[in-house]
């Protein structure tokens, strides 16, 4: 009976969305897909509540590279890259911001998460032009399957799967598979699965 009654809402939302679907189909025509995809991503991340996470994963289904049904996707969250890929049962937090990302299944992020597509999107070796003007280098992002990322993470390397990374840690490398990592930039502090210290 749960299972129907979220086809129903699944439905519906789609439904619901049609139009900003259709204003995204034809913005991007004129300004670029990603461009588009930020518009509507703010007017959509405005939405409180579980409706509103319906109404977000119903768009980003048709407007992302690919978007599982079962996500959530938490008031403020905003994307600005369509190749992002939401895996199964991905949940993501408010006020996250998100790039070039793949978050595989059964992600965690926590609130205000930043994942932006890698390290260096803007370049700023020149001084004789505006940082804004200088062309960066943008690299696709993967959070690894059954990992979880702590409040205000800033992850500009991939995460392997299993993972744990600790609240407001900033990741510039590359993790292994179920390690720990906090701090800034993040080292890895333990082995999920591993006994602890009072064990």
């Amino acid at each position: 009976m749960k299972a129907t009654l979220k086809s129903v809402a699944r439905s519906i939302a789609i439904l619901v969305v049609l139009p900003v679907l259709v204003s995204h189909r034809i913005t991007a025509i004129f300004v670029g897909a990603d461009t588009s995809l930020e518009s509507h991503s703010q007017l959509l991340s405005l939405i409180p509540g579980i409706s509103g996470s319906y109404l977000r994963v119903a768009f980003y289904r048709f407007a992302l590279q690919h978007c599982d049904p079962s996500a959530t996707i938490s008031f403020g969250t905003l994307f600005s890259k369509t190749t992002a890929v939401i895996e199964r049962n991905v949940y993501i937090g408010p006020r996250c911001m998100l790039g070039d990302v793949t978050l595989e299944e059964d992600v965690l992020l926590g609130p205000a998460v930043q994942i932006p597509s890698g390290p260096s999107t803007h370049g700023f070796q020149s001084l004789e032009t505006p940082i804004r003007l200088q062309p960066g280098q943008k690299r696709h992002v993967t959070v690894g399957r059954d990992s979880w990322i702590g409040a205000s993470a800033i992850i500009l390397a991939d995460i392997a799967s299993q993972c744990v990374v600790g609240a407001a840690s900033v990741v510039t490398k590359a993790t292994e598979p179920c390690s720990i990592v906090v701090g800034n930039s993040a080292k890895r502090v333990a082995w999920r699965g591993a006994p602890s210290k009072d064990q």
